[in-house]
Formats: C-alpha cells, sequence, structure tokens
C-alpha cells in the first residue's frame, strides 16, 4: 500500500479548488477589473502565509497568563502578546468537525486568542443558553460539548480563550427577578444589565450564569473554565457602566420599581454624608445661578426667520427652512418655523438651524427651551458650539423628542470653555421630514441646589435625570457623580471577588472598556480593556435596521490617527492594555488599511492585546462574500492584511515608543470631569492635557489614584505634537497629511516595510526596500506590505510575504449611491471581487539571488514571477492585477 503526504494532498485539493472557483466566477468580472478572490474557509495549508509555528502549543502550557511587575502579559517567563479576534452567536458553538478546521485556520492567520463573546443572548444553537429553560442562566448540553471541543482545539492550535460573561442576555421574571426587568428597551437588553449596578436581585442572577459556566468542567481539556489555563482572561460586563447608562439615559427610562430602588440608595448615601437637610441645602448653594435676560433676538419667529441662519450642505443634503403662520395653542405668538428636509446628509451637521452673536463663560449655565412638533416621530438636537475653527461643541448636546403634538422642551446646559462668539444649533433628525420650531430662548443661568420641599423631612431628592442635570448646581452634580462612582465599584468590586474568591478563578478580570466605565474604577481590575471602530454603522431611523444604514466611505489615513489616539489616551501606566473589540466595518472599500494601522499603532504604545471584531456571527463559514458590516472571516482584504498586522504586533516588529507621557487623573478630579462627560466618551488622557497627536509620536498613559509615574516620564505640556506630519520617536512610524485628502502612513522597520494610503505614484524609500505603487480604482489608494517571515532585508537567506490590497466588493453588491456608502439589504453575491494593485519593489539583492511566485488564495505558488533589475542593481518585482491575486511570496538565496 503507497503512503500518502497528506499535507500534499490536502494543499493540491485547496489550490485545485481555489482556481476552480476563479474560473466559475470569472464571467461576472465588472468592467473596473476587479477578480473574484476568495480565501477558503477551511485551509491551513503550509506555506509562506501560514503563522501557525510562531504559536506555542498548547494554550496554556507555561502556566496561566499573568500580569509582570512591567504592567504587561506573561506566560511563565516571556512575555505575550495576544493578537485575537472575537465571534458572536452561533460562531461561538461549531460542530466538532467545523472546531477542528476553525481554529486551524485560526492559527494559520497568527490568531492565538479568541473572544467568546454573545453567546449568552440567544438559545442553542445561535447562543448557549438552554433550549428547555425560560431563565437565563441554564445552559444547554450540546451547546456546552460544543463549546468545550472548540475550547480544547483552540488550545491545541496554541490559541487562548477569553471568555465574555454578560453580553446582551434577556434577563426576564423566569430568573427569580420582578416582571419589571422585561420593560420594552431600546437596545439589545442593556438596560436590564443596568439595574445590576444597584440591584442584589440582577447582580445574583448574573452570578448565577458565571458559576454555572466557569465551574463546568470541560471533559476535552479536563479542566473547569474557572482553572483552565488557556482561558486567559474574563470579562465581566461588556460595554456597559452605571455612569455610562446614567449620561445615555438608560436609568431615566428604567421601570419606576428600579427608579425608586436607585433613588432610596441616594437619599441613604446623602444622610450619611450630611446628616441633615440644613447642612446638604448648605453645601449646594453655594454654586446657584439664578436666571438671566434672554439672548437670542426674534425667538418667537414675529419677523419670520430675521437673525436666523439655516445652513444645508449641498448635494450631499436638500432641506430649507420655511417661517409658518401656525404655532401652539399655548403660545401667545402663533408663529413658527418649519425645517424642511428632503435629503438628509450623511453628517447632523450638515444640515442645521443656528443664532449667534453671544458670548459663553467656562463653567457657565444655560437654560434653553422651545416649543417643537414633527410630521413623524423623530428626534431633534440642540446645542452650543462655536461659529469658527476648531469649531468646538461647548456644551452638552440635548436630544429632544418629538411627536405630531406641540410639546414645550425646557433644558439647562453648561459649557465646558469660554467663547465670544457662540451659536445655538438645532439639527433636524437625519431623516427625511419636516419639524416645527417655535417659541425659542436662551438665558443664561436657570441651576438650583435643593428643592424647595426636598430634604430628609419632607420630599425624598429624586434621583437625577440626566436630562435634567444641568439644572443643579455644581456641588449637588459633583455629589450624584460620587454616589454613581461609589455604586458602580461596589458592583465591580464585588463581581471581581466573587469571581477570584468564590469561584476561583485563575485568568485575568476584565471589567468593561474604559469609555463605558472610569480609568480609575477600571484601574482595580487585572488589565483595561478599550473599543473603537473605524466609521461605525450609522441608523438614522430604528437602532439597527438591516435596511437603513450608512457606513461612512471614508479613509482613516486622511484623519489624523482615525480612532486610534482615542484608545491610546484610556490606557493605564502599570495595567495591562487591551483592545478586544475593533473594526473596520464594510462595505468601507478602504478596510485594507485595518488591521495594519491598527496592529503598527499597537506596538508602538506598547499594548498587550488587541482583537478584531469580528471573526464570525454564525456557524455558516462557507459563504465565499462579504457578510455583513463586521465579519472578517470571508473579507480578502482584511484575511490577507492579518498575517503582515500579526508580524507588525504580535512579533514586535514595530518597537515600542521610547519616550512616555504621562497624565495623572484622581478620583476626585475623575469624579468632577464626569459631569460635562458623554455617555461613549466619559474621561482619559485627553481630558488632562494630552492631544490626540501624542499617541502618533510617544507612548501615552493615565496615572490613576494611588499609581506612579515613571522618574523618566514626560509631561503633557512638555510634548509638542502638531502639524500635518507625526514620525513616532522611534523613526519606524510615519503619518504624512501634508498632501490635503491624501494622506499615507508608512512602516519601516527591520522586518516589516509598508505604504498605506495614497501612495500612488510616489517612490518611498524604507531602508533597503523601494516601494512604489501604482494607480488604483481608489485614485492610487492602497496597502502595499512586504514582511520578512525568515531571515531579514539585510541578508540572504530570506523568506518574504508580499501583500497589495485596496478595493473589495461582493458581486453584483446593490450599492445605494454614488459615494458606496450603503447596500441595504443588497449585500450581493457570491464570489467577493478585489482590486489587483500594481506596484513596484526594489530589494538589496541582485537578481539571481531573488525569485518571486503569486500566491493562490490558499498562499500556495503560482507560476514564478519575471524579476528584473533597477538603474542601481537592485532587483525589482513588479505587482499587479494580471497575477489575480492580492499576496505574493518572494525567496532570497
Amino acid at each position: 500500500m503507497h503512503r500518502f503526504d497528506t499535507k500534499r494532498v490536502r494543499a493540491f485539493a485547496c489550490v485545485w479548488a481555489c482556481l476552480m472557483a476563479g474560473a466559475r466566477a470569472r464571467a461576472a468580472e465588472p468592467a473596473d477589473a476587479l477578480f473574484p478572490f476568495v480565501l477558503p474557509w477551511d485551509d491551513a495549508s503550509p506555506g509562506a502565509a501560514n503563522l501557525s509555528d510562531w504559536l506555542p502549543k498548547p494554550a496554556g502550557k507555561f502556566g496561566h497568563v499573568r500580569s509582570g511587575p512591567d504592567g504587561h502579559l506573561y506566560a511563565g517567563d516571556e512575555r505575550i502578546r495576544f493578537f485575537g479576534v472575537d465571534l458572536s452567536f452561533g460562531a461561538n458553538l461549531p460542530t466538532h468537525a467545523d472546531a477542528e478546521k476553525v481554529a486551524a485556520r485560526l492559527a494559520k492567520f497568527g490568531v492565538n486568542i479568541v473572544r467568546f463573546h454573545i453567546m449568552d443572548m440567544r438559545r442553542y444553537p445561535d447562543g448557549l443558553l438552554a433550549r428547555s429553560a425560560a431563565n437565563t442562566s441554564d445552559l444547554d448540553p450540546e451547546g456546552l460539548d460544543r463549546l468545550d471541543y472548540f475550547v480544547a482545539q483552540l488550545a491545541r492550535s496554541g490559541i487562548y480563550a477569553n471568555v465574555c460573561l454578560l453580553n446582551y442576555r434577556p434577563l426576564c421574571a423566569a430568573d427569580g427577578l420582578p416582571q419589571e426587568i422585561e420593560q420594552p428597551d431600546d437596545g439589545p437588553f442593556q438596560r436590564r444589565h443596568v439595574v445590576g449596578f444597584f440591584d442584589g436581585r440582577v447582580l445574583d442572577a448574573q452570578k448565577t450564569y458565571a458559576r454555572n459556566l466557569l465551574t463546568h468542567r470541560n471533559a476535552y481539556t479536563d479542566h473547569a473554565y474557572a482553572d483552565d489555563p488557556a482561558v486567559a482572561f474574563v470579562e465581566i460586563n461588556n460595554e456597559n457602566g452605571l455612569i455610562h447608562a446614567w449620561l445615555d439615559g438608560q436609568v431615566d427610562r428604567l421601570a419606576e420599581l428600579f427608579q425608586t430602588e436607585l433613588a432610596t440608595q441616594w437619599n441613604q448615601w446623602l444622610r450619611r454624608r450630611y446628616g441633615s437637610t440644613a447642612n446638604l441645602r448648605q453645601a449646594w448653594a453655594a454654586s446657584e445661578q439664578p436666571l438671566g435676560g434672554e439672548l437670542l433676538t426674534n425667538g418667537d419667529f414675529v419677523r419670520q426667520t430675521e437673525g436666523w441662519t439655516f445652513e444645508c450642505r449641498r448635494p450631499d443634503a436638500e432641506a430649507a427652512a420655511v417661517a409658518a403662520d401656525t404655532g401652539p395653542d399655548a403660545f401667545p405668538v402663533a408663529k413658527s418655523v418649519e425645517l424642511r428636509v428632503a435629503k438628509p446628509g450623511s453628517q447632523s451637521w450638515f444640515v442645521r438651524f443656528e443664532q449667534a452673536g453671544f458670548a459663553v463663560r467656562e463653567g457657565g449655565a444655560f437654560t434653553v427651551s422651545f416649543w417643537a412638533r414633527a410630521d413623524q416621530p423623530c428626534t431633534l438636537h440642540v446645542g452650543i458650539e462655536q461659529t469658527h475653527e476648531p469649531w468646538h461643541v461647548l456644551s452638552s448636546r440635548k436630544d429632544a423628542p418629538l411627536t405630531a403634538q406641540w410639546k414645550w422642551f425646557c433644558y439647562s446646559v453648561s459649557v465646558g470653555e469660554s467663547d465670544a462668539r457662540a451659536r445655538l444649533v438645532f439639527d433636524p433628525p437625519m431623516q427625511a421630514g419636516s419639524c416645527w420650531l417655535a417659541g425659542v430662548s436662551l438665558r443664561p443661568g436657570g441651576v438650583v441646589g435643593l428643592g424647595a420641599n426636598e430634604g430628609f423631612e419632607g420630599d425624598p431628592v429624586p434621583a437625577f435625570a440626566a436630562a435634567r442635570f444641568q439644572e443643579r448646581s455644581a456641588d449637588a452634580q459633583r455629589d450624584w457623580m460620587r454616589f454613581l462612582w461609589e455604586t458602580e465599584n461596589d458592583y465591580w468590586q464585588t463581581m471581581y471577588r466573587f469571581l477570584k474568591d468564590e469561584l476561583s478563578v485563575r485568568a485575568l478580570i476584565i471589567g468593561t472598556v474604559v469609555g463605558c466605565s472610569t480609568p480609575n474604577l477600571m484601574a482595580k481590575m487585572d488589565c483595561l480593556d478599550a473599543h473603537a471602530y473605524w466609521q461605525h454603522p450609522v441608523f438614522p431611523g430604528r437602532p439597527w435596521d438591516p435596511a437603513n444604514w450608512f457606513v461612512r466611505n471614508e479613509t482613516m489615513v486622511n484623519d489624523c490617527g482615525g480612532v486610534l489616539p482615542g484608545l491610546a489616551l484610556r490606557r493605564v501606566q502599570g495595567k495591562p492594555f487591551c483592545v478586544t473589540e475593533y473594526g473596520n466595518p464594510a462595505p468601507n472599500t478602504y478596510v485594507a488599511e485595518g488591521h495594519l494601522l491598527r496592529a503598527a499603532y499597537a506596538a508602538l504604545q506598547d499594548w498587550d492585546y488587541i482583537s478584531a471584531s469580528r471573526y464570525s456571527h454564525s456557524s455558516q463559514w462557507d459563504l465565499r462574500r462579504i457578510d455583513d458590516f463586521f465579519d472578517i472571516h470571508q473579507h480578502p482584504t482584511k484575511m490577507v492584511t492579518l498575517i503582515p498586522a500579526a508580524a507588525l504586533f504580535l512579533r514586535g516588529d514595530v518597537q515600542a515608543a521610547r519616550e512616555l507621557v504621562v497624565a495623572e487623573l484622581d478620583r476626585a478630579h475623575e469624579t468632577d470631569l464626569l459631569r460635562g462627560a458623554h455617555a461613549w466618551d466619559l474621561v482619559h488622557a485627553g481630558s488632562v492635557g494630552v492631544s490626540r497627536e501624542t499617541a502618533l509620536v510617544h507612548r501615552v498613559a493615565l496615572a490613576t489614584e494611588g499609581g506612579s509615574v515613571p522618574a523618566d516620564a514626560l509631561w503633557p505640556e512638555e510634548v509638542q505634537a502638531a502639524g500635518d506630519c507625526f514620525a513616532s520617536d522611534t523613526g519606524q512610524l510615519l503619518w504624512d497629511l501634508r498632501t490635503p485628502k491624501r494622506g499615507t502612513v508608512t512602516v519601516n522597520a527591520a522586518r516589516s516595510k509598508a505604504v498605506i494610503g495614497f501612495g500612488g505614484g510616489k517612490r518611498f524609500e524604507l531602508g533597503e526596500v523601494v516601494i512604489e505603487p501604482g494607480p488604483t480604482c481608489q485614485d492610487g489608494w492602497s496597502a502595499v506590505t512586504v514582511t520578512a517571515m525568515t531571515g531579514d532585508f539585510g541578508a540572504p537567506p530570506c523568506r518574504m510575504l508580499v501583500t497589495a490590497t485596496g478595493k473589495a466588493e461582493n458581486t453584483q453588491m446593490g450599492w445605494k449611491n454614488a459615494e458606496k456608502s450603503s447596500v441595504g439589504k443588497d449585500w450581493g453575491e457570491a464570489p467577493t471581487l478585489v482590486e489587483g494593485v500594481p506596484a513596484k519593489i526594489a530589494l538589496p539583492f541582485s537578481t539571481g539571488a531573488v525569485r518571486a511566485w503569486p500566491l493562490n488564495p490558499c498562499g500556495q505558488r503560482g507560476a514564478p514571477m519575471t524579476v528584473s533589475a533597477s538603474a542601481d542593481g537592485k532587483a525589482v518585482i513588479a505587482l499587479g492585477p494580471q497575477y489575480r491575486t492580492l499576496w505574493y511570496e518572494v525567496e532570497v538565496r
């Protein structure tokens, strides 16, 4: 009997399948020369594009992952970085056969951790909840078996697990909770989770689920999840916090039962602090501001729209402001203005109605009131902003929910900075239709401390509503924030101690993301976390409407760091820093930049864990097309660029910045800053003086209460990072914005080179390697990388992987507009089509020493390419669409 090399058989089958798929789809190739390119979902074939040998196996072989004294992660005696993906819904629970293939493919692309996300929302097979139970704490036996086998297969491939405990679980009365927990929610059940921050019954329900999952023993590893060394992290609560939820208005919309409980705890807190109503009244009265005179002219529209300005950014939006002889019956003047939107813009500020001509001072309070209605339910936005560069938003923005009936709205807003030329701005909803305004007023002041009948002996002090928070004095606001902070801290500490002491969890504990909680609160956990998306989907109508949405089709290279500086500003000195969710959502046609920019600047910032959101949300693995906003497993440019991104971060090709900039933020300052914070942007290093641009040059961190500042650290005021070109202090990264709207980012590391952005027609000398991107479908925009997989660019032998990525879209994708910001429900068909990016790569070797091959979707070699010589004798490889590929292998002997 013949002995077969099974790896070669699989590789040949993979090559043949890829070639046949391309041949079948060639007839559908569009006029702009896109071609089919599908990476098989189950491919783990060897080759230059396989990183599985980089992963120590099995995961956990060196014991439990721990935090070292330097604030980084360690496995045994060696520092470890995590380069991961998220899974959601049914993707967490593949069949046994699929689990083996998915694990092997993830290892091929350098993934060494999987975040088990949103497996608590649905019942099996789309989630882990038991099919036979009405509650949300019993786990499905078959679902558990699938999870167990998958975790074991991942560990076998060198891939760790991150278990997220509370995502979107629909807590209900069957969990032993009051019926009111099931009140209608305008989000995926997160308002129910908010109650757990102050209600012991909901907290106990969270504990029950955690106990059932983490104490369950995996038959395939013989470990409970609580003590499995391959489980590196446990997250308590995804994207949630009491302060965050209150700022978002979620607490204001809780059932009366829960609001009463929170108010009771609030009054108990006040009594402990002040002892008597008289003391409380005196403490809150010092910062009261009486109501002043009117600042606006023609707020009753008697002179039509005189004194007002209407802005409409055409052709993106079509709208008009029209005076009307109608108004609310309760208002003495029957006049109003109709804001008529025929076509909403893709930004809220594309259509706005405003009046300028008044000054504001930092810390000042203003009362804005008006009557409004609309032809359909919608939300009108109002706030105070600058009339000049840098166009700062000066006050908190208020959201007025409109109906067909006239309604009076009155808000107090506080101003964060002084300005002599301010304006009151109304932004209509981002949908077609009309809304009417009448009786608009803006007056300084209007804040009080304790109400006339409020106190410990009379009416209880109400829980402060977010929508009316600015009506209270600064001292009252500070107390409310202290109360929320301490209440939220009790929750995090209770859950932390429950996991560590009662369940004996050995994994590192993450609370939630900094952004939904505060740096000082999260610094008490084992690690800190943050999330970000470049151009997250926007839903102008109802949330997550699959037909009505847009993703702005813009590249991050034009945006001075994009979302990356915001992540850097949330790191706490001395603690491991994780980014467990990061996405560049489809159908944005520039997403090939996403992994590369994220990995490069994560390495510069010396972070410990980055994760792409997400690998898949279902167990339909063989789709051969882009499936939705987030999933990457069938997105060719996102998957191909994982390899060079892993080298940048996981292998550490980009060095950590030499200089560290640290700002201090203690608890008292933090709670004070929270008075002017936003729900998804609480406080961070930017709140205390660190500029966003600094994160493109140096490492950035916060020193929280009790933390120390390294002796050699720089203070924010010592750093000047401005202009239009930002070079990292290592010299390896350059974010170049010198040509407007044609930004580029270059990587010049010892083993990794890259040109990302509008490089077409330019020559980039990156040490020994020269990259010259050519013309592309997107005006010269592309992402070209050269990675030394073995050896380096200095001397042979060396093996390189080259990627050249650009535009990608599905066959017959149903674009809804010219800017390609939405396809509605029409995501198109398989296969996905990609652009063949032209580029010349010059290497510091003779032509005789260099061989090159285009790679098929499985990473296997095609016919050899021609290697030519430059004028100075360097070997030159010319990439192009004729090779119908996104990646190439280069060998130097």
